[in-house]
Parts: structure tokens; C-alpha cells; sequence
């Protein structure tokens, strides 16, 4: 096959559609047209050395556009690497999406449309869930957490997938509990696996199945990423071996146990390529070798006759002293104006700025330049051959590449999230199920998480404190290494939290102040349902258990929007609908002052009606409130739990503990004045809330005595129940005397 070098964005492209066209003046030195491929036989090391590709394995945990192209493939190109690569390309390619939905699209329906209306709706189903989702994690500042992990991280590509908050999530609880199995492993390597030389060669590869040809570099790159990701395998393989305890670190080397390494497009690559040198080795071809060996002796005696012929020109004083050059890519020899009639016939290739000099190349050096241009033209095709040979080679391993760099990425983020354990002193979480019991003589929770602290809050200690982890010098020649400060004054104390939630609560009601840490407590169990998801371990004492939520759906902060004409109730009632659209009985739902923003009757009875419907359709709802009447559900539904921020009456300030099981005050005017309001304006309020009082105090008051009066009953029926059985031990008793006094 002939092939004629062409550009595309200023890159060769191999085309094999034209054939070689040469053109131009004998003895000029230029040529014009294409380049010649090379039959097999000239690459050595393309014909002595066989494919062997392994099998191909889909990844453990799908990571959806990680590997991106960043190059768009132009609309009609072909090429050796595109050719070599058609077959791979016309498959049906299947994406997978973060919500783990798989859609498949043929070749002859490129954009994916079917026209049902119903997988229309299932569409427009799932852009409300992903909605939801980055609302959700926004909220929740699950992007901020996915930083912190991206500090442990040893490659570009999970840097970058961290940092942008797109740490993988398990799609369901078999794949969270392998992220957990895998960061439980990395926290129990004795040393830190290298990752140096691993790159990201996702553009590169799309390149070269565009049909561009690669670079030295970026071949260089290919070979350097690949080697490296083997040689992180045979770390782990020294370190599992090292006390034969190999199952400990299992999760980590399945992911690389059965992959296809490439080591013969490695050889092959270090076989023609010296990345050292940036450059073709002679021994790529015979013909590279043969026209290196011919260009150098030609070049030997085109030196040797310049050499001479400029000393001849030195000692006709017709310059300062010898100078030999190159003009135009052809040697010549540097001459006075004056004395350009000692060259007769030569040919002016350049002048100097100041016109003094003329470069001319002599009549008997015009043959060996063109056999030097010739030969460097022919140097450079063959180059170009065997770099369109190896980037085929890689378009043709392109799955294999792919899948590997996947693995590889997988491997590196497993290392950053035991890393992150490490230095948060964090524990393995467990995923429990209704029903489930922990030991029959205690009470079994659903959420049972004891002591867990705001891992956003927990970060600004570690900063201060010298973290060993921070404090060498590979953490401190990091440059995108960054702990932004979480807002906590100097001397402040985060307080842990427990959640402990029984398997028959549906709905958990925390009330309490403000700035009491309502919101952050619902957050942190947000966060604990991610973290776990994602395989990341909870900064909290004891064994966390938890359940595995499908969905976590947050509505928190304020949703007023003047370009979508939304107050701040319409914004709160629109996400509150769609979260009731999208909810499944495996979700978690986060509320924040529900029914806030409108008239409180109003406000106490929707969030009443929308809290009762999803007692009975989600797994677990939690809500804050400064609504007391929404405390009293649970005396009405056994499936509603109450939870309050415990406020110190003395020193008028929270303690940010949860009292299970309480109703907490809103303390809206202790707050005020820990604050600073005025006390005139304290003073004023005191007496509204004093002439508000009776009518909370008639209301308390009826459901004491309706309480009372029950009670009251419940005991005048035991009375009665005690006083017949007393009667009947009496009768009893003076029968019994009546008899003994009868048989005396």
C-alpha cells in the first residue's frame, strides 16, 4: 500500500489513498510530493514481534467519562490507525451513566433517537434524577470532601476526577461494598504504591484511532504509562507476598490480576524508539539503518570537500577564516563579495545583513547536497512509516489501553481513600438492612453511628495539628495540595455526633435553636450515606452502620430565583415535588425547615400531609423544624421519631448535641441576645411571646387534662379490678376460717 503524507491540524496524517508523486529539478535539492510505506520486512521489530492481546475485562466499578477524547475525530478521515481500528469503531458503544443506567446506540442511529415516548419520559426521569443528584451533593458539599480525597492521589486522572466531585459512587450495594473492601486494603499496605510515570494517554489514544499520527513524545508517553501501571502490579505482588498474607490485600490485586499489560507494544515501542533521545532508533527497519549509514558517509565526504575547498578561499584571503554552513538544508561555504569569482559556477544560497558575505555552495558539492537532501527525505519517510506503524499498533489496542488506564485509575483512587482514612482516624462503615439484628441482647438500630464528626469541620485540626502525612516532603512540593479553612474560630471544638435510629422510624423530626446544628447534623448523616457509597471510611468511633441508600435527595438552603419567578416558599414546594416524583423506598430524604416561608398554620399542615406521605414510600426521611406541632406526630405514628439540639440555659448557647427521643425550643430570643440585638428590642419581644403565651398555654393545657383524664380512668379500672379480687381473697379467707371452726 502507498502512502503520501498529508497535515491535519498540523499533524501528519497517513492516508493510504494517494500514491507516491515526485517532482522537481535534478540538483536543486527540493522534492516534491508523497511518502513511500515501507513494506512489513523494513520494521524489524513490526515483523519479528507478534500480537498476543488478552482478553478484554469491563472494570469493577464503571467510571462514566473519565477517559475522555480530547480530541473530536474529524467527520471523514481515514487513516493507517483508523483503519487498523474500523472494526472496534463500528461496534454498538455503550455508555454508562453516573445513575448507572446503560442506553445503547447502534451506528446507523448516531444520535440516539428512538421517538418512544416512553423512553422519552424515562429520560426526562432521569435529568430530574441527576438534577436532584447534583442539587443533592451541592448541598451537601459532597464536591468539597471529593477535594480533600483528591490531595491523596497519586495521578492526574483521579486529581481531576476528584476535584470536579466526581468521585465514583457504587450503583448499588455489591459495588460500594467493593470500594469499601478496596479502601480497607490500601489502609493496610505497609507503604505507599508508586505511581510515577502513569499518564493520562486518553487524548493520545484517541489520536492515533482517529488516524493521526503520533509523535516520539507522545508514543513515549504511551510506552512509559503502560510499563508504569505494570510496575504498580508487581509492588503489590512484593508487598502481598512479603508475610503470605495475600488475601488481605485481594480486593486491590483483582483489579489488575487478569489485565492484558501490552508488553509486546511496550518492547516494540522500546524497540524502534529511544525516549531518551527523542528519536528513532536504526535498528526500527533495515532500510532506516541502510539510508542512516549511506547519509553519514555522504555526509563525511561532503565535509571533506567543503573542509577543503574553504581553506582554499582562506588562503586566497577571500575570508577571515574558514567557515562552513547550511543554507536552504544544503551545505556551502561562506565567501567575501569581492571574492565570489574564486567560486566559478557556484550557486548563492544566502547573504549576510550586512551584504558583505555570500553562502555559496561550490559546483562539486551541488551532487552530494542532493544526495544529502535525498537521503534525509528518505530518513524522514521511513521515520514516519514506523510512527505510523506503532500508532496503529496502538489504535488496534485500544480497548486494551483503555481498560487498563481504568483499572489503574481505580487503583489510585482506592490508594487516596485509605490514605484519607488514615489521616482522618476513620472507621470502615457496614451496610445493614431492616430487620437485621446485632446482637439479640441489645437494641438494633438502623443508623447506628456513634461519635461521627463533620469531616469538613474535622479537616481544620489536622491542619493544625502535624499530620505526618502533610509534613514530608512529597506533600509539601505539592502544588495542588489544598486544605481551604472550614471556617471554625481558633480554639473552637468540633463536637461528634451520634445517630442512632431505629429500623421501625421512618421519619425523624430534629428540632431545636438556631445555630444549634439541626442542618449540620442532617448534613453529616447525608455525607455518611456518600462517604459509604463511595468507599470512603466515617470519621466516627465504634463499627458506623448504616443502610445503603439508592438515592440521597436534599432540600436545603434557599431556592428563590427572580428568573424563574420563584419565592422562596414556590422554590422550597418545587424541589419538595420533585423529590416526591423521583423517590423510591431505598432513599434517604434530607429536609431543612420544612413548610418555612408561608403562613404557619398553613405551613404545619402541608409538611404534616407531605412528612406522612413519605413515611410510607422512602426508607428513611429526615427533616429540621421550628414547628412544635410537628413533634407531636410521633404520639399519633409510631413510625416518627423526635430528635432535639440541646441548648445550655446558663451560658445561653447550643451544645450541638442530639437528644434522641426530645422536642427541643427554638430559643429565638436567647439566640438574639447571645447575639447582640438591643435588649429594648428583646424587652418588646418578651412581652408579645408573654401575651402569645395563654393561648399555647390553653392549648397545653387541654392535652394535660385530656391526659390526665385518661390516666385518671385507666387507674379507677385497676381500683375496681383490685378491690373485686380483694373481696374474693375475703370470702375465701372467712370460708376457710368457717371450716376450721367447724371441725374443732
Amino acid at each position: 500500500t502507498n502512502t503520501t503524507s498529508l497535515r491535519r491540524n498540523g499533524r501528519p496524517v497517513a492516508s493510504p489513498l494517494s500514491s507516491r508523486r515526485t517532482s522537481g529539478r535534478e540538483g536543486d535539492g527540493r522534492e516534491e510530493g508523497g511518502l513511500m510505506k515501507p513494506p512489513m520486512e523494513a520494521c524489524r521489530c513490526v515483523s519479528s514481534v507478534g500480537r498476543t492481546p488478552g482478553p478484554f475485562f469491563l472494570p469493577v466499578t464503571p467510571l462514566h467519562g473519565v477517559l475522555r477524547c480530547r480530541k473530536a475525530r474529524l467527520p471523514g478521515s481515514v487513516g493507517v490507525a483508523a483503519a487498523a481500528a474500523s472494526s472496534a469503531r463500528n461496534r454498538p458503544v455503550a455508555s454508562v451513566s453516573r445513575a448507572g443506567t446503560e442506553e445503547i446506540t447502534a451506528p446507523d442511529d448516531p444520535h440516539g433517537r428512538r421517538g418512544e415516548r416512553g423512553v422519552e419520559a424515562g429520560e426526562g426521569n432521569r435529568r430530574v434524577v441527576d438534577e436532584l443528584r447534583r442539587e443533592a451533593e451541592d448541598a451537601l458539599e459532597w464536591g468539597s470532601v471529593c477535594s480533600r480525597v483528591a490531595a491523596f492521589a497519586s495521578t492526574s486522572m483521579a486529581r481531576e476526577l476528584c476535584a470536579g466531585g466526581g468521585l465514583p459512587v457504587g450503583r448499588d450495594k455489591g459495588e460500594s461494598q467493593r470500594l469499601l473492601d478496596q479502601t480497607a486494603a490500601a489502609v493496610l499496605l505497609p507503604r505507599p504504591l508508586d505511581f510515577s510515570g502513569v499518564e493520562d494517554v486518553s487524548g493520545t489514544v484517541s489520536s492515533a484511532v482517529s488516524g493521526e499520527v503520533l509523535s516520539i513524545r507522545e508514543l513515549c508517553t504511551v510506552e512509559k504509562s503502560l510499563r508504569a501501571v505494570r510496575g504498580v502490579y508487581e509492588q503489590l505482588m512484593d508487598i502481598s507476598s512479603m508475610d503470605g498474607s495475600s488475601h488481605r490485600f485481594s480486593p486491590l490485586l483483582s483489579l489488575l490480576h487478569d489485565c492484558n499489560f501490552l508488553t509486546n507494544l511496550v518492547n516494540k515501542i522500546g524497540f524502534c524508539i529511544d525516549c531518551s533521545l527523542s528519536l528513532v532508533k536504526d535498528q526500527a527497519s533495515n532500510k532506516l539503518q541502510s539510508i542512516r549509514s549511506e547519509r553519514k558517509k555522504n555526509m563525511e565526504n561532503l565535509e571533506f570537500l567543503l573542509k577543503g575547498i574553504s581553506t582554499s578561499v582562506f588562503q586566497c584571503g577571500g575570508i577571515d577564516s574558514p567557515l562552513i554552513t547550511k543554507r536552504r538544508s544544503r551545505m556551502c561555504v561562506g565567501i567575501r563579495a569581492s571574492h565570489k569569482s574564486l567560486l566559478p559556477n557556484g550557486i548563492i544560497l544566502g547573504i549576510s545583513s550586512s551584504g558583505a558575505t555570500y553562502f555559496m555552495e561550490p559546483r562539486e558539492a551541488v551532487e552530494l547536497n542532493n544526495m544529502e537532501v535525498r537521503l534525509s527525505n528518505s530518513e524522514k519517510t521511513e521515520e514516519l512509516a514506523i510512527l505510523s506503524l506503532l500508532t496503529s499498533d496502538i489504535a488496534s489496542s485500544e480497548r486494551e489501553i483503555r481498560h487498563l488506564m481504568e483499572r489503574i485509575l481505580q487503583m489510585d483512587l482506592a490508594s487516596a481513600r485509605g490514605a484519607y482514612a488514615l489521616w482522618t482516624d476513620s472507621i470502615c462503615p457496614v451496610f445493614c438492612e431492616a430487620g437485621e439484628e446485632i446482637d439479640s441482647n441489645e437494641e438494633s438500630f438502623l443508623v447506628d453511628i456513634e461519635g461521627i464528626c463533620h469531616p469538613l469541620l474535622l479537616e481544620s485540626f489536622h491542619r493544625s495539628a502535624s499530620s505526618p502525612l502533610f509534613s514530608g516532603p512529597e506533600w509539601s512540593d505539592r502544588k495542588d495540595v489544598s486544605t481551604p479553612s472550614c471556617g471554625l474560630a481558633e480554639g473552637a471544638n468540633v463536637v461528634p455526633v451520634d445517630i442512632k435510629i431505629g429500623h421501625a422510624t421512618k421519619v425523624v423530626v430534629i428540632s431545636g435553636p438556631n445555630t444549634g446544628g439541626k442542618t449540620a447534623t442532617m448534613k453529616s448523616l447525608g455525607l455518611a450515606s456518600l462517604m459509604a457509597k463511595a468507599g470512603i471510611f466515617l470519621p466516627s468511633k465504634g463499627t458506623p452502620r448504616l443502610p445503603w441508600f439508592d438515592q440521597v435527595l436534599a432540600d436545603i438552603g434557599d431556592h428563590q430565583s427572580l428568573e424563574h419567578n420563584l419565592s422562596t416558599f414556590s422554590g422550597h414546594i418545587s424541589r419538595l415535588c420533585k423529590i416526591l416524583d423521583v423517590a423510591s423506598p431505598k432513599s434517604l430524604v434530607l429536609i431543612d425547615e420544612i413548610g418555612n416561608g408561608t403562613d404557619p398554620s398553613e405551613g404545619v399542615a402541608l409538611a404534616t400531609s407531605i412528612l406522612q406521605y413519605l413515611a410510607g414510600c422512602v426508607r428513611l426521611a429526615v427533616v429540621t423544624t421550628h414547628y412544635a406541632d410537628l413533634s407531636l406526630l410521633r404520639a399519633e405514628d409510631s413510625r416518627f421519631e423526635n430528635a432535639a439540639m440541646e441548648f445550655c440555659i446558663q451560658t445561653l448557647q447550643p451544645t450541638y448535641r442530639v437528644l434522641w427521643g426530645s422536642t427541643g425550643n427554638s430559643n429565638a430570643l436567647s439566640i438574639a441576645k447571645s447575639i447582640g440585638i438591643d435588649q429594648k428590642v428583646l424587652d418588646r419581644a418578651q412581652e408579645w411571646v408573654e401575651k402569645l403565651i395563654p393561648d399555647k398555654q390553653k392549648e397545653r393545657q387541654g392535652l394535660l387534662y385530656q391526659s390526665l383524664l385518661k390516666e385518671r380512668n385507666m387507674l379507677g379500672a385497676e381500683a375496681k379490678k383490685a378491690e373485686f379480687v380483694l373481696m374474693e381473697v375475703k370470702k375465701l379467707y372467712h370460708e376457710k376460717l368457717l371450716l376450721c371452726l367447724i371441725g374443732t
